[in-house]
């Protein structure tokens, strides 16, 4: 038996990482890890700064449950290519190239796949949004989605309206490549940790990667990144298409997430009839990273629905 540790801590011996090019030249990493007796494939898409290595213990789980697991990072993240010279900084100056990275990696990784079982696509916090947005645009045709404390709607700081006027402004003035907070100024580490898990073992994984890699760390978003977000979600949400989605969608939501809007998610699972697992005090925002009675509670509700669709 393998430890908890020694799951998040090492990469897999038979999990492989490749380079993948997007159609306009652009570099990105790609993960991939198969499992022994397949019953599916899982398109696994993680959140703003996040890097694969953060979820290699719930890739083990889902590996071990007979899905063979597929992630890349994505377009200025991770180990893929920065959008910016200081490639401290998070930016992208519309999501639309986002997904349209996902259309492209998608149509490769399905036709990789044709006979290999269900093809189910995985999204946490803005790879969930980015995962619905392209589910609706038609982008990808998952047989299943699953979206794990979706940025369907941010919680800033100064409110909704406020925080609109300030990012607006802010681009406005030309501070678009701009970091939101300057070095010194940004969240101390129990903020942090705080906002994101339970489980400070678990939140100091990442540190431990980007000990081992500097080049992954990711640090603020620009206010460019803050008004493409917004403008992304906005359009989404009045997006009729969605209203039309009719693929089996599971949601997990955390009703005390500090980062994204969890009225947001409940309204919008309420539209597209997804399944919903709630989660209260006990949960921050990676649901999939939490102290381990809200993460084995999450992964059982993705492998209750991951049954019913490989069935």
């Amino acid at each position: 038996m393998i430890d908890s540790l020694s799951l998040r801590r090492t990469f897999p011996a038979d999990a492989w990482v490749t380079r993948w090019i997007a159609p306009d030249g652009w570099d990105h990493r790609r993960f991939h890890w198969a499992a022994a007796r397949p019953v599916g494939r899982l398109l696994f898409q993680t959140g703003r700064a996040d890097v694969i290595e953060k979820y290699l213990e719930v890739f083990a789980h889902l590996v071990a449950g007979g899905w063979s697991i597929t992630a890349f990072d994505w377009r200025g993240q991770g180990g893929s290519g920065r959008l910016l010279a200081d490639r401290h900084v998070g930016h992208v100056g519309e999501f639309s190239v986002l997904v349209e990275d996902l259309r492209a990696f998608w149509t490769e990784w399905r036709a990789e796949g044709d006979g290999a079982g269900r093809h189910v696509l995985l999204g946490h916090s803005m790879g969930g949004h980015l995962a619905l947005r392209a589910a609706v645009e038609g982008a990808v045709a998952p047989d299943a989605l699953i979206l794990v404390a979706p940025m369907l709607g941010l919680r800033l700081p100064t409110g909704p309206l406020l925080g609109t006027g300030i990012i607006g402004l802010m681009n406005a003035l030309g501070r678009g490549e701009r970091a939101i907070w300057r070095a010194g100024e940004e969240p101390g580490l129990h903020t942090r940790q705080r906002n994101l898990t339970h489980d400070v073992e678990r939140f100091e994984d990442e540190a431990y990667w980007y000990g081992r890699s500097p080049d992954l760390a990711l640090g603020p978003p620009s206010w460019g990144w803050l008004r493409s977000a917004s403008r992304s979600m906005r359009a989404l949400l009045r997006d009729p298409r969605l209203d039309r989605l009719s693929i089996p969608i599971l949601m997990l939501i955390a009703e005390a997430d500090r980062l994204v809007d969890p009225g947001c998610s409940l309204r919008v699972a309420a539209r597209i009839g997804a399944q919903v697992e709630r989660f209260g005090p006990e949960a921050a925002h990676e649901l999939l990273r939490e102290v381990d009675p809200v993460r084995l509670r999450a992964l059982a509700a993705i492998d209750s629905f991951l049954s019913g669709i490989a069935a």
